[in-house]
């Protein structure tokens, strides 16, 4: 045998072999596609360039209130086009499988999540009001240049998007890829629930921007926590998307309680009380968020009839 034929059948093989070492710290060659770190943050860092892209797009080009209706539209599309390229090329995975699979249990928990989100805020605006914490000073205001119900309309359209994308990237990509990927080397429970605290950690984080106190972020914390943990234990995003748009947006536009949010209001409220209880991080927020995942867990025990890691946080089917 040649020297020259020896070459001709190593080389291949030896580069092979290096580069599937060179390339194993992010690539996984046995169901090809990104190692679940690189997985679980990409979405976020994509996206969230996105997004930044359009509002600044949207706010040098327009003015208001088409600045407002452009970025919604904007953000929308992306949202529905980030799902489909995080699916496709990142994850490689079925679309329904982050729990994004609408059907008729999907929309019954859907709404169970959004009355959930609404009874919440409504519990926190009549315990403020009875304590003297806050005052009701009027209703339907606060819309500016457009008619009241539209401007509820295009406030509930950005919120709406905004908490998907946050349950899609933080919940449905991060959380999953997280409790996946650790589920290889780490019993199940154990993965799954390093994967809810790790992506309410960055949850937290990502709302630093707003607490005037690092103490403050309990609150987004908890919220992280509730998040995740409603997720994991229905296996779907009916439940926390649901909830949280609907917190939100009941939050700030339908009972005024939103103090970084500057909304059009169906309840006008003036906050009177200690920000330690009704700020927006307040003690009465965090109580009351806590009862949301009392209800929240309560109707994932009726309608399963049980309480335990749903098998789909784990699953993985190659698309």
């Amino acid at each position: 045998m040649s020297l020259q034929s020896t070459f001709d059948r190593t080389l291949p093989a030896q580069i092979t072999h290096g580069w599937r070492l060179l390339t194993t710290p992010v690539w996984n060659h046995e169901t090809s596609r990104l190692r679940a770190p690189l997985r679980a943050i990409l979405p976020l860092i994509l996206t969230f360039l996105a997004f930044a892209a359009i509002q600044t797009a949207a706010s040098e080009q327009l003015s208001h209130p088409a600045r407002e209706v452009a970025t919604a539209v904007g953000l929308a599309v992306t949202l529905v086009v980030s799902v489909v390229i995080t699916a496709r090329f990142i994850d490689r995975r079925p679309i329904r499988e982050y729990g994004l699979g609408v059907d008729r249990e999907w929309s019954s928990s859907f709404v169970v999540g959004s009355a959930v989100g609404v009874l919440v805020n409504a519990g926190t605006l009549l315990v403020a009001v009875t304590a003297g914490w806050a005052e009701i000073t009027g209703f339907a205001t606060g819309s500016d240049a457009l008619p009241f119900l539209p401007a509820m309309l295009l406030v509930f359209g950005y919120i709406g998007v905004a908490a998907t994308w946050e349950e899609f990237v933080m919940r449905g990509a991060m959380l999953k890829n997280m409790a996946e990927g650790g589920s290889n080397l780490l019993p199940r429970w154990v993965a799954v629930s390093m994967a809810v605290l790790g992506s309410s950690g960055i949850f937290a984080l990502m709302h630093s921007g707003k607490l005037a106190h690092p103490s403050q972020a309990g609150y987004y914390l908890l919220a992280g926590l509730i998040f995740g943990t409603v997720y994991v234990l229905s296996g779907d995003l009916a439940l926390p998307i649901g909830f949280h748009v609907f917190y939100n947006f009941s939050m700030s536009a339908v009972f005024g309680l939103g103090v970084s949010l500057h909304t059009p209001e169906l309840i006008a409220v003036d906050i009177v009380g200690p920000a330690i209880w009704v700020g927006e991080e307040g003690l009465l927020r965090v109580l009351f968020a806590f009862v949301g995942s009392v209800l929240l867990i309560g109707y994932i025990r009726w309608r399963d009839g049980q309480l335990q890691i749903d098998d789909r946080i784990t699953q993985w089917t190659s698309a």
